[in-house]
């Protein structure tokens, strides 16, 4: 994994996989990732979508969203099928773009094991987080899943691999805030030890450099920076004074950081990549790290997912980020703002 690139966090507008697959293998050269598209429905979403890449697991839906199911049904079938056709539009990009056995490096996305487990229900209604027992199998199921997965995209696109776990629902995991089936019912707080054993068992069970992403406002960085992983994402909009030292330690630990610079929907003006750059160069300078930190450790993506921007907008959002990583990985010691 390297700095000074740009990449996507993963969902995208509309449903057509093979125009949204060539859009960001065009645009996104240095990092594109397998788009998600979660307009098409159940099975498409980030949930939805994990039923497709689980070991001897399944899910099914209820009003609430998804629950484990004891045999595969029409939701898993459908996750199968989309996923099987998004990478079939994925491989047809990349050799349509020469990438083929090129070396390149490309980026997969999936649920993370605490907001799975945050998000999925057991057959009785309960969230699989009130289950230890069912937390364990769920994030082994993934684990083997996801690396099935990379070897399968890797295998396809001859390319290198960085997997992506997206972990939305992490802060409430961590401070106790999700609801349970009744208000009489609660989720208890997961205590910050047992949750990062469960993360860090799919981390490390993976043969690639992980990013783990939250949209989580705050993100739980102080947790995360004590992870496995080799990278983490995050609004930058979210953040204040109260992470900093995690930032900062992050950094010193050697991992990389997405950072999401470009808004998920247009501003009211017109923004120029100067715009975008700024508070991630600030960021870096309040920190006190030197300026070839920017070209050395620093990803620039959108805030998160694009599936509700609008085609021009999220276009717009690619094209900032692929000039405000250009400049950090080129000219970052000369950058100034008035």
């Amino acid at each position: 994994m390297r700095g000074g690139i740009a990449t996507g966090v993963g969902s995208w507008p509309g449903a057509d996989p093979r125009e949204s697959a060539a859009t960001i293998v065009g645009e996104l050269g240095d990092l594109p990732h397998l788009v998600e598209l979660p307009g098409r429905g159940a099975g498409a979403d980030m949930v939805g979508r994990v039923s497709a890449l689980l070991v001897d697991m399944r899910f099914d839906t209820t009003t609430r969203g998804y629950r484990l199911a004891p045999r595969p049904g029409a939701v898993s079938r459908r996750a199968r099928d989309l996923l099987r056709t998004d990478l079939d539009a994925l491989e047809e990009a990349w050799e349509t773009a020469g990438y083929a056995e090129s070396g390149r490096t490309v980026k997969v996305q999936a649920a993370g094991p605490l907001t799975l487990a945050a998000q999925v229900e057991l057959p009785g209604g309960h969230r699989v987080l009130t289950d230890p027992g069912a937390v364990r199998d769920l994030s082994e199921s993934l684990a083997e899943g996801l690396a099935q997965h990379v070897a399968e995209v890797r295998k396809r696109l001859g390319a290198e691999v960085v997997l992506q776990l997206d972990e939305p629902s992490l802060t409430a995991v961590l401070d106790g805030s999700l609801r349970g089936v009744s208000v009489l019912n609660t989720v208890r707080a997961m205590p910050e030890p047992e949750a990062l054993a469960v993360l860090d068992a799919v981390i490390t069970a993976q043969s690639v450099p992980v990013l783990v992403h939250s949209c989580a406002e705050p993100p739980a960085l102080r947790f995360l920076r004590t992870s496995a992983a080799a990278a983490l994402g995050f609004d930058v909009a979210t953040i204040g004074t109260r992470d900093l030292d995690a930032i900062g330690e992050s950094l010193d630990a050697g991992k990389h950081l997405a950072l999401g610079l470009i808004p998920t929907t247009a501003p009211s003006t017109p923004t120029t990549w100067r715009d975008i750059a700024e508070p991630g160069v600030r960021l870096i300078d309040r920190l006190g790290f030197p300026r070839k930190t920017l070209r050395s450790h620093i990803i620039v993506t959108p805030a998160c997912g694009l599936a509700t921007a609008s085609a021009k907008w999220s276009r717009r959002a690619l094209e900032l980020a692929v000039e405000t990583a250009r400049a950090f990985a080129e000219e970052p010691e000369s950058l100034t703002f008035d």
